[in-house]
């Protein structure tokens, strides 16, 4: 019987190594370890066998299952593994490839677009793109701007201050930036003059209507040189107006007063929407209001106690002047694109949104 148990192990043992498939093996296993198998049958007749034989026949027959399980095993965990290699191959997923349906990579929000487009034209004209913090200090904010220390402004009704550095007379004190001005000082107190740069970037008041919004975008502009005069002021504008309104249009500057410029000027340009006032169907120009003008943003001359505040970097009013203008990105895309209610560019909705790109 031992010579019978031998060589039924051996004959499993050679089937184990040829099984090529996890079923293959199963079909192996239930044939020589199954309940009817043949080496299970040998085992159960062992207590028929003489006395002196039942010890050694037992302990080969259960040393050849034990050690037929353990084959099986492991050939089962090789099986296994090489047959999940051939799925990953065969079905694996290429995340690379494009979605089914193939869907929209998306697109810029109108904003950015808009805030692009402008630094493109006055990156065209020479400009280039400064930056600053959106918590900023109260002496870069109003006081270096020459805002007056009882400037409306100032007040907490009207100025989102950090909480803990409320103190509206204190120039250490913490805003949340009103306007884009203060990177006007922080890039002459890092550059000596010539300047030209422009400063988009978010600002915040405490404004919520159809034309404000506590947060929104603006973009400042400041050039300092030797004999700069309105007059480049103008055409620097007018330039930026072509660009971004067509080729036609013209700008006009009326009298103003900005804390921080001297001359200030209010700046508009030709309607782009009608023909003197008037639509092609007769009816007044909603848009300009038949003035054929529309109001775009705020300009000047730098007034010189602003340049009194950066003088040891070599801005001395005597030598240099300057100019400097900041727009609304939300007011020009507005009108670029005749969005009515400023809220739009903020309420995510797709059916608005998916309208620019």
């Amino acid at each position: 019987m031992i010579d019978s148990i031998t060589k039924l192990r051996a004959e499993a043992e050679a089937e184990i190594a040829a099984a090529t498939s996890s079923a293959g093996l199963e079909e192996i296993r239930v044939r020589y370890l199954g309940r009817k198998a043949q080496l299970p049958n040998l085992l159960r007749g062992v207590r028929d066998l003489p006395a002196d034989q039942r010890g050694e026949v037992g302990k080969v027959a259960n040393e050849s299952r034990v050690a037929l399980e353990a084959l099986i095993d492991s050939r089962c965990a090789q099986l296994d593994a090489a047959e999940l290699d051939s799925r990953l191959v065969a079905g694996g997923l290429d995340v690379t490839l494009p979605g089914d349906p193939n869907h929209s990579p998306g697109r810029l929000h109108l904003i950015t677009q808009t805030q692009r487009e402008l630094e493109d034209v006055f990156i065209g004209l020479g400009f280039a793109i400064a930056e600053g913090p959106e918590i900023e200090l109260v002496q870069y904010n109003f006081d270096a701007l020459n805002h007056a220390a009882a400037h409306p402004a100032r007040l907490w009704t009207d100025t989102f201050y950090v909480a803990g550095a409320d103190d509206v007379s204190n120039p250490a004190s913490l805003v949340l930036r009103t306007h884009t001005s203060p990177v006007q000082i922080r890039a002459m107190q890092a550059q000596a003059p010539p300047i030209y740069v422009i400063v988009p970037g978010r600002v915040y008041r405490r404004d919520s209507d159809a034309t404000h919004t506590p947060q929104f975008h603006q973009l400042e502009g400041l050039a300092v040189d030797e004999g700069i005069t309105l007059a480049d002021l103008k055409g620097t504008l007018l330039a930026f107006a072509r660009a971004t309104f067509g080729d036609e249009r013209e700008v006009r500057l009326r009298p103003h007063f900005f804390p921080f410029t001297e001359p200030s000027v209010e700046v508009d340009v030709s309607c782009f929407n009608c023909s003197d006032g008037v639509m092609a169907g007769g009816q007044r120009c909603n848009l300009c209001k038949g003035s054929t003008w529309i109001e775009i943003l705020g300009a000047g001359m730098v007034d010189p106690n602003v340049f009194g505040h950066v003088s040891e970097h070599g801005y001395d009013p005597e030598r240099v002047s300057g100019f400097a203008f900041g727009l609304g990105i939300e007011r020009i895309a507005m009108l670029k694109h005749r969005v009515p209610d400023l809220r739009l560019f903020y309420e995510n909705d797709v059916r608005f949104l998916r309208q620019f790109g």
